[in-house]
């Protein structure tokens, strides 16, 4: 039995870890994959205070390190279910494990959605990125394109002009679907052009990474964008599905749960790029852990 059991060890769900050891509450984060969360995609971190630079992997890996030397334990396995049975919360996962804690805090993240294209995942950090706050910096002065027309690649787009000597943004429908005002803004820069009714249907690697990208038409002709970076923005997947039952959702998908961290459901907290949020951001994901951790610590002494 712990105090409380985390679900999912990206930057949310391990400081969530930290601060309930640090309150003397006993911590178990439960990860399905590895460490570290998406964070571990940004080859390098250079928007985290108090820390001129360092890889998403060092990161997570430094995390990992600090909550493991504060008393935590780690289990890696895919959680399927949780049941709230009163004072004690059970956690369920495919590989036959029963935990068991006084509270749960869901840190399940969120997944980027990928073109699907073969080379796209090992070129992930050597080329490709999710986030221009994150990553931009690394392509000042080079070319660049986005995937995507919504609201996220715009955005994404207008702060790479910012930075990038050219912007194409890459749509596969005939128009973007993102905010007029947006588009308005965006595609008055003279180092920015729209390509729409366009899909991205390879990836050219060169000696240092990424080196451009194919698009094909409607009319099926192909052609070569050359690049050195794509930024992804075709949307975010949570996977909260499972605990639908003790947390509303959006209709995204997202735990419609506000800065307190807190669920329907007494003992079941919500932390991290999962729940909604204007910013998703390794910073609001840390905030979010540090909040639920001290709601959880709060609720199981009664107050």
């Amino acid at each position: 039995m712990h105090d409380i059991l985390i679900v999912g060890g990206g930057p949310a769900g391990m400081t969530a870890a930290l601060y309930a050891q640090r309150n003397g509450r006993s911590a178990m984060v439960i990860e399905k994959n590895g460490f570290g969360g998406q964070i571990t995609h940004s080859p390098r971190v250079e928007n985290y205070p108090g820390t001129l630079s360092m890889s998403g992997n060092e990161f997570a890996d430094r995390m990992l390190e600090q909550i493991l030397a504060q008393g935590a334990d780690i289990e890696l396995e895919t959680v399927t279910e949780i049941r709230d049975e009163g004072a004690v919360k059970a956690v369920l996962t495919a590989e036959g494990s029963r935990f068991e804690g006084r509270a749960v805090v869901l840190a399940t993240g969120v997944e980027h959605r990928m073109l699907g294209l073969p080379g796209e995942t090992e070129l992930v950090g050597e080329g490709i990125s999710f986030c221009a706050v994150c990553d931009g910096d690394f392509y000042a002065g080079r070319d660049v394109c986005v995937a995507g027309g919504g609201n996220s690649a715009l955005q994404e787009a207008l702060l790479l002009s910012e930075k990038c000597r050219s912007v194409t943004v890459l749509q596969d429908l005939p128009a973007c679907t993102g905010e007029q005002r947006l588009q308005d803004i965006l595609f008055a820069k003279p180092n920015v052009r729209l390509r729409t009714g366009v899909k991205i249907t390879g990836l050219l690697r060169g000696e240092e990474g990424l080196a451009g990208v194919e698009i094909t038409g409607a009319d099926g002709a192909a052609e070569t964008v050359p690049c050195g970076g794509l930024f992804v923005a075709i949307g975010l997947i949570p996977k909260n599905e499972a605990f639908a039952a003790f947390a509303d959702l959006d209709a995204q998908g997202y735990f419609a749960a506000d800065e307190r961290c807190l669920t329907r459901t007494p003992g079941v907290f919500v932390a991290g790029d999962c729940r909604v949020k204007g910013v998703r951001q390794v910073a609001t994901a840390i905030a979010d852990g540090a909040t639920a951790a001290l709601a959880a610590c709060r609720y199981i002494s009664g107050l």
